[in-house]
């Protein structure tokens, strides 16, 4: 086997098992690999010299593929469910031995990785690819060790990325021919059958949401978080797509940590990626300058098109997806904080796109109910952003991102309160959604309230002000916040109906309610609930 680039001198590909490839390329630095790429018909460079490539079948994630191994380790920690689905261990060593005879005489591309900005808790990861598109998306997104650091360096985890592999469903025990499998014993990823880059994201974020929490008691977290350039005060921002987390947690006035994957422990918090990969649909200079310009040579595009006839990007164009996405180093955004970690958070903002026009802009959270919102994970969807929708739909994504929890949901939202306490963190709920009445009806809270809201809170603006109980969520209202129309507060206030307000937010409530039944929470986060006390109403 032949083998170029910077290679550890402690561990090869023989400690996953591949060791008959014809060729391993090693650590190679972004503009070979871009290079390769080109040559290898992967990709094109765009107009600001970014490689814009395309995922091919899958242009997202497949949830109803991704398979944990179900063993000792796993049988009584993971929560199994139609997220966490369970995957013997007998069928994944034949599909990693399957994989590693495709291999044979393949040529690969190895990338040694750290997640984890906190060296207390990050993870060494070696990621194998076939295409040299994926491993500068690996080289892009995770964080990058040191030329000293490669020399020794052995990974705790492996994953291993064949798009061009396709299981067999009917001997394999997979759902269709590509899949994402995580083996948390023999500490490996399989990722076959998709092209699609976030698979090996996910996959490693899913690891550290089983690592951290169960191992090292420290919250793992899918959210960005900024930090204070004066003061040092760390946010957090919470909140599933469409409820505003990437622009409001660019903040001019403070230093991004990350925009995605943290982790809280005993020292702060600290991002676990190197890179942003953010949604370009419609993106311009003007709404969202950052990652506009942060999209230059290094940078990848996933499945945008050009403007006919030259080699500018067009950002309307979603002829392949809607999905498209860009993978950025987060040293392309100016305002970034490098290492990536912080202190302790003092706030953290629950981001929610309440289409039902009920809650309001800015209200404050005792733990219980920081406790059961985050369990929530709620955001609303409209009529017309998807077939079928013709009136708001209630959305609720465990912890805000169902997706990539194994463990209990209960279990991270007792890390989150048990945090909360030690480090006095205060949390609030913001709805960047509907005001004066649902989607349809009302209209949409305008950014600069929005914003004018979480300033008031950073600011402390909020300390002294008297505040009111919302009857149905108990949620904790300010009289009043600077730049914010007092009118705007008291969201009953907004609606030309009062009595269709306290209709709708109990019929919301409802919503909350037998959503939370999938849960076993303990009476502590129950307290948090909202309170229904009008007789039930069908939806």
């Amino acid at each position: 086997m032949e083998e170029i680039g910077k290679k550890s001198k402690r561990m090869g590909l023989e400690s996953c098992g591949l060791t008959h490839t014809a060729r391993a390329y090693w650590n190679l630095p972004p503009a070979q690999l871009i290079e390769m790429a080109l040559q290898r018909g992967e990709g094109q460079l765009t107009s600001t010299g970014a490689l814009m490539c395309d995922t091919g079948k899958f242009t997202g994630r497949s949830p109803k593929d991704r398979f944990i191994v179900k063993d000792a380790l796993t049988a009584d920690t993971v929560d199994w469910n139609a997220i966490n689905q369970p995957f013997e261990a007998d069928q994944f060593e034949v599909l990693r031995r399957e994989m590693g005879a495709y291999l044979q005489s393949q040529e690969v591309f190895v990338r040694d990785v750290y997640a984890g900005a906190d060296p207390a808790y990050r993870l060494k990861v070696r990621i194998i690819n076939r295409n040299a598109y994926h491993n500068l998306f690996c080289h892009t997104m995770f964080l990058r060790p040191s030329e000293e650091e490669l020399e020794n360096f052995e990974p705790d985890y492996h994953v291993i990325h064949v798009p061009e592999f396709e299981a067999n469903p009917a001997l394999d025990g997979t759902r269709q021919a590509n899949f994402a499998i995580l083996n948390l014993t023999q500490k490996m990823i399989l990722v076959g059958g998709t092209g699609y880059a976030g698979e090996i994201k996910k996959g490693i974020f899913s690891l550290l949401n089983f690592l951290l929490p169960h191992q090292h008691h420290v919250l793992s977290m899918h959210c960005a978080a900024n930090v204070g350039t004066q003061e040092g005060d760390t946010a957090i921002f919470f909140g599933l797509s469409g409820t505003g987390k990437t622009t409001l947690s660019a903040d001019p006035q403070r230093r991004l940590i990350g925009d995605d994957e943290h982790g809280w422990s005993e020292n702060g918090v600290f991002n676990f990626e190197g890179g942003c990969y953010a949604k370009t649909i419609d993106l311009t200079e003007e709404r969202e300058p950052d990652i506009f310009r942060a999209i230059r040579f290094g940078a990848i595009l996933e499945n945008t098109r050009f403007f006919p006839g030259t080699r500018t990007v067009d950002y309307t164009n979603v002829v392949v997806t809607p999905n498209t996405r860009t993978a950025y180093p987060i040293n392309h955004i100016e305002n970034v904080l490098l290492p990536s970690r912080s202190g302790h958070p003092r706030h953290i903002f629950f981001l929610v796109a309440d289409a039902f026009g009920v809650l309001p802009p800015v209200a404050r959270l005792n733990p219980a109910q920081a406790m059961y919102h985050f369990m929530s994970g709620y955001t609303a969807k409209v009529a017309g952003t998807e077939q079928g929708i013709n009136e708001p739909q209630a959305t609720f994504s465990t912890c805000f991102g169902a997706a990539f929890m194994p463990l209990p949901a209960a279990q991270y939202a007792r890390l989150l309160g048990e945090k909360m306490e030690a480090h006095h963190t205060q949390v609030w709920l913001i709805n960047t959604g509907w005001t004066g009445g649902p989607y349809g009806v009302g209209t949409r809270m305008k950014l600069p309230h929005t914003r004018a809201c979480i300033t008031a809170v950073l600011n402390g603006n909020l300390n002294e002000v008297p505040f009111s109980v919302h009857p149905v969520f108990g949620l904790q209202v300010p009289d009043a916040c600077p730049g914010v129309p007092t009118a705007l507060l008291n969201p009953r206030n907004t609606w030309d109906d009062p009595a269709a307000y306290d209709l709708q937010a109990e019929r919301l409530a409802e919503k909350f309610i037998r959503n939370f039944e999938q849960y076993e929470a303990d009476e502590r986060i129950l307290a948090g609930a909202p309170r229904v006390v009008s007789p039930s109403y069908e939806d």
